[in-house]
């Protein structure tokens, strides 16, 4: 079959698909209505994770497009779709071009208005402020752990986890100069420890600089000769940047895992998750009392962390990831188990798994 051929079966199909997406944009509006006239909330992380579950399945391996490049295209027409009820706003710690950037976008699509903040408590007080509809924040890393400042932020904060988001994290070199001339790199020191192998081995006679974030970093170096910045490679598209070397990380299986905060958690979609906070009794065995009561019903723990209190010296707050819902009946009855265990429990949110 010809060229020509080949691009106007290609653009009937356009056509169809044009149609379709109008088609599925009117019914989005009669869902749009009914969640209007009954106040409900325009995300629904829920519904777009079994929408996105669905079509996932949908798409057999034989297909041209896998799975994720399905997905990918869905998130994007929900994305849209969901733009034509309101226009959502998501705070998130910034800078522009930073991985929690990223990772917002992945999770709302590029409809949205997006507001970098400086500090993670200052993303939490946003949404409590009700000057954005949700916040993105790191909470863990797979190579270097959790991200204390947000774990410590729920002690106080009346947000919940709402949804969650993970991404394949990888550091790129990038600068204007050839790499032999770079006198000095700058990024962030958690990125540096993620790389450490590589500069070691080719960038030795460099000075390492602390930097706030990539995203400074990087806007460092585009003033600056004979210097060079680790971070995302979409930074380099904003201040100008070259790639010099790409997927510099140590560890080719580094993710971080990101929460989005709102008022209100998820419904159940079918495959859950649920963070909680606690602290228990100070008595011998208490915490194997608590790790008991989820055994006892078969609950799978994914998390458990432990956190100073800040309210007494060498007293501490657990906090736990297990999978299920806290509307599911064998969670509610470990939940009521938890309450008598401790001295305090607070659920952070049941959300996607």
């Amino acid at each position: 079959m010809s060229l020509e051929k080949l691009r106007k079966k290609i653009d009937a199909i356009d056509s169809k698909i044009v149609e379709l997406l109008n088609a599925r944009a009117h019914e989005v509006k009669e869902v749009n209505a009914i969640k209007k006239s009954s106040a409900i909330n325009t995300f629904s992380a829920e519904r777009e994770e079994q929408v996105l579950r669905r079509v996932r399945q949908l798409n057999t391996k034989a297909n041209a497009l896998s799975p994720d490049d399905v997905a990918q295209v869905f998130s994007e027409i929900m994305s849209v779709c969901r733009g034509l009820q309101a226009h959502l706003k998501i705070a998130y710690f910034g800078p522009a071009g930073t991985f929690t950037h990223m990772a917002a976008i992945k999770k709302f699509g590029k409809k949205p208005e997006y507001l970098p903040f400086d500090t993670i408590g200052d993303v939490f007080d946003a949404v409590e402020r009700n000057h954005v509809d949700y916040g993105v924040v790191p909470v863990e890393n797979s190579t270097d752990g959790v991200v204390s400042s947000t774990l410590d932020m729920f002690f106080t904060s009346q947000l919940q986890v709402c949804s969650q988001v993970t991404i394949s994290v990888s550091q790129c070199l990038m600068g204007k100069g050839a790499v032999e001339n770079i006198k000095k790199v700058y990024s962030k020191q958690i990125v540096f420890g993620q790389c450490r192998k590589w500069l070691s081995a080719n960038l030795g006679f460099a000075q390492l600089e602390d930097c706030i974030s990539t995203a400074r970093a990087a806007q460092i170096v585009s003033q600056e000769k004979n210097s060079a910045c680790i971070g995302n490679k979409i930074l380099a598209e904003m201040y100008g940047l070259k790639v010099l070397q790409g997927a510099i990380e140590d560890s080719p299986y580094n993710y971080t895992r990101f929460l989005v905060i709102g008022k209100n958690d998820s419904l159940p979609s079918g495959k859950d998750k649920t963070s909680l906070l606690l602290a228990i009794k100070d008595k011998v065995g208490a915490l194997h009392d608590v790790l008991n009561a989820f055994k006892k019903d078969k609950i799978n723990l994914t998390k458990i962390e432990s956190r100073p209190s800040k309210e007494k010296p060498w007293e501490y707050r657990f906090f736990i990831d297990f999978e299920g819902h806290r509307q599911d009946p064998h969670i509610q009855k470990v939940l009521n188990a938890l309450e008598k265990e401790c001295t305090f429990v607070k659920i952070l949110g049941s959300y996607p798994a």
